[in-house]
């Protein structure tokens, strides 16, 4: 679970893995959103993010998905509490939503 003051102005980072026919694929070129809703919520509003650099992290086949967060931020600025985390990766045809995990805003 990642944590952030509420006061924080930061990314909020998720690793994505897509295989295309079994195989590894970079999907740095595809739209990618985070929503953050409560624990048990389902996504609601979408804020665009972004991918770090266009290749995987090194050592896999993993690559960085962001948005920055907080006040002054093109993103959100969350309450405290605790939330799911959802990203949206728009491609073509698919367009996956995936809950990526927890974040803690304190």
């Amino acid at each position: 679970m990642q944590t952030v003051d509420r006061d924080s102005r930061q990314y909020v980072v998720a690793q994505v893995e897509v295989t295309v026919a079994g195989q590894p694929y970079n999907p740095t070129g595809d739209v990618v959103e985070f929503s953050f809703s409560a624990v048990s919520g389902r996504p609601a509003t979408w804020y665009t993010g972004g991918w770090d650099g266009t290749g995987p992290i090194p050592g896999t086949t993993a690559y960085r998905a962001q948005v920055l967060i907080g006040p002054g931020s093109s993103g959100p600025t969350l309450a405290p509490g605790k939330y799911t985390v959802w990203i949206r990766i728009t491609d073509n045809p698919e367009q996956p939503v995936i809950s990526v995990g927890q974040l803690a805003v304190t």
